[in-house]
C-alpha cells in the first residue's frame, strides 16, 4: 500500500484513521483501554534502521524509492484518543491518527499489536478484581504466555486492579508493584516439609507465605504455624476444593492462634471461580493462565480503519467500509460519555463535531500526540485511576458475571 500510493501521490494526501472494537466479546458489557502508554512509548523509537531496510531490499519486498522514505520515517501528525485505564463500548473512537496516508497506515500493525493484546488482559482483569469487590489479586500468569507478553500483561492487569505481579521485569520497566510464593519444587527438594518451611522462614521471615498443598494441607498448616509461629504470614492452597479447604484451613488456623494469618488461593482461577470463593474466608488470589489468555477473548478485536482524507480539491471527506458485517462509519469522531447523577447512561459520539453534552457528561478524547511530539505523559499510577473512577461510573450491571449487552449503549449525533 504504501509503495503504491507513493507512486499515485495519495501517500500525501491527509488523512484520518480510527481505531475501535465493533462488538465486545460475546457476553461482555464493557472493555477496558490498555496500552496505551506502551504504543506511544514504542511511537518514539519506531523507526527503520539499516538492517530492516536492507532486508527489504534483498527480499524486493518494495521499491527503492520506498525503502528511502522509510529510511527517513518520523511521525510527525497528530493523535488524540481515550486515557489508558478508561472503559470503552462498540465503535468507541478509542484512538485517531491524523497524518499523511503514507504516515499513518505504516502504523496499523504497531498500533493494533499493542492495544489489541493489552486491553484484552485489562479487560478480564477488570472483571476479576469486580469479583473479588477489594480483595487482592495477585498476577501470576508469565509461564503462560510470550515472555514479553508476560510483562506487558503484568501492566494492564495492574491497570485494572490487580494488586501485585509476580513478573520482576513489570516491577523494573513500569513500576508495577511486584509479589510472590514458592513452588513445590522448593518444598521437594528439601529433606521434609519442616526443613523447607525453615529455610523460606529463615530467609524471609514470619510475614512470607507458605505452600501448604503439597502433602498433607492440615498437617502442613499446623507445622507452619509451629515454624513461624502465629504471626505467619500467609498460607497458599494450590489444588484441591479450594472453597472447603480454605474453609478448613481458616478454621485450623484460627484454632492455633494465627488469627491474622492470610489465606492465598491460586490453580486455574478465573472471574468465575474468585466469585465462587468469595462465600469462603480467601483474603488473596493468584490467578495466571486466564488472566494473561484474555479469560476466553484474547484479543480486544479493535481494527484500524480509515475514516477520513483529502480529496482532489484539499478538501477533508468522510470515507467508510461499506461490506456486510464490517461496516465502518466515516468522518472524524468525537466521544463523551453521558451521564445522569453520576452514572453512565450513554456512550454519545458525535461525527464531524463534538457531541452536545450538559454539565454531568465527560467528554473522552484527549491529546495524546501534536505534531509527532508526545503530550500525554501519564503514569501508571494514572491509568490505574482512571480505570477506577470509569469503572465507579458505570451501571450495576457491570459487576455482573453472566452474559449480557454493553451495558450503556452507544449513540451517534451527526
Amino acid at each position: 500500500m504504501l509503495e503504491a500510493t507513493l507512486r499515485s501521490g495519495a501517500a500525501h494526501r491527509r488523512s484520518v484513521f480510527e481505531v475501535f472494537a465493533r462488538r465486545l466479546p460475546d457476553g461482555r458489557r464493557y472493555g477496558v483501554l490498555a496500552g496505551t502508554g506502551r504504543l506511544l512509548d514504542a511511537l518514539e523509537h519506531f523507526r527503520f534502521g539499516e538492517a530492516e531496510l536492507e532486508h527489504l531490499r534483498r527480499a524486493r519486498v518494495v521499491d527503492d524509492a520506498t525503502i528511502d522514505w522509510l529510511a527517513s520515517y518520523r511521525f510527525s501528525g497528530d493523535i488524540e484518543g481515550y486515557a489508558e485505564g478508561e472503559v470503552y463500548f462498540p465503535n468507541s473512537p478509542v484512538l485517531q491518527v491524523s497524518s499523511s496516508f503514507a504516515e499513518g497506515v505504516i502504523l496499523e500493525t504497531l498500533v493494533l499489536s499493542i492495544l489489541n493484546h493489552d486491553s484484552a488482559i485489562a479487560a478480564a482483569a477488570s472483571r476479576m478484581t469486580a469479583a473479588a469487590a477489594g480483595r487482592p489479586c495477585i498476577e501470576m500468569g508469565s509461564r503462560r504466555t510470550h515472555e514479553w507478553a508476560g510483562v506487558a500483561a503484568a501492566r494492564a492487569a495492574y491497570i485494572a486492579g490487580f494488586g501485585t505481579s509476580s513478573n520482576l521485569e513489570a516491577g523494573r520497566s513500569y513500576g508495577v508493584p511486584t509479589s510472590g510464593t514458592a513452588a513445590h519444587s522448593f518444598t521437594l527438594v528439601h529433606d521434609d516439609e519442616r526443613a523447607a518451611f525453615e529455610a523460606q522462614v529463615a530467609a524471609l521471615g514470619q510475614n512470607t507465605t507458605l505452600l501448604v498443598d503439597t502433602y498433607d494441607v492440615a498437617k502442613a498448616v499446623r507445622l507452619a504455624v509451629e515454624v513461624a509461629g502465629p504471626h505467619l504470614g500467609g498460607v497458599r492452597i494450590d489444588s484441591g476444593d479450594l472453597l472447603q479447604q480454605a474453609q478448613d484451613v481458616r478454621a485450623l488456623l484460627d484454632s492455633l492462634g494465627a488469627t491474622k494469618t492470610r489465606i492465598v488461593v491460586t490453580s486455574d482461577l478465573d472471574e468465575y471461580a474468585i466469585a465462587a470463593l468469595q462465600a469462603g474466608p480467601v483474603d488473596v488470589y493468584g490467578v495466571g493462565t486466564s488472566l494473561v489468555t484474555g479469560s476466553g477473548a484474547p484479543t480486544a478485536g479493535m481494527v484500524y480503519k480509515l475514516v477520513q482524507r483529502e480529496d482532489a480539491d484539499g478538501q477533508m471527506v468522510g470515507v467508510a467500509k461499506k461490506s456486510k458485517d464490517k461496516q465502518s462509519v466515516g468522518g472524524r469522531k468525537y466521544a463523551l460519555r453521558r451521564l445522569e447523577n453520576g452514572v453512565a447512561r450513554a456512550e454519545v459520539i458525535g461525527i464531524g463535531d463534538p457531541a452536545q453534552g450538559d454539565t454531568d457528561d465527560r467528554s473522552l478524547v484527549i491529546p495524546l500526540v501534536r505534531d509527532g511530539q508526545r503530550v500525554e505523559n501519564a503514569d501508571l499510577q494514572g491509568a490505574r485511576a482512571r480505570h477506577t473512577a470509569s469503572f465507579e461510573e458505570l451501571p450495576p450491571a457491570a459487576r455482573q458475571m453472566s452474559r449480557g449487552e454493553p451495558v450503556i449503549p452507544t449513540v451517534y449525533e451527526d
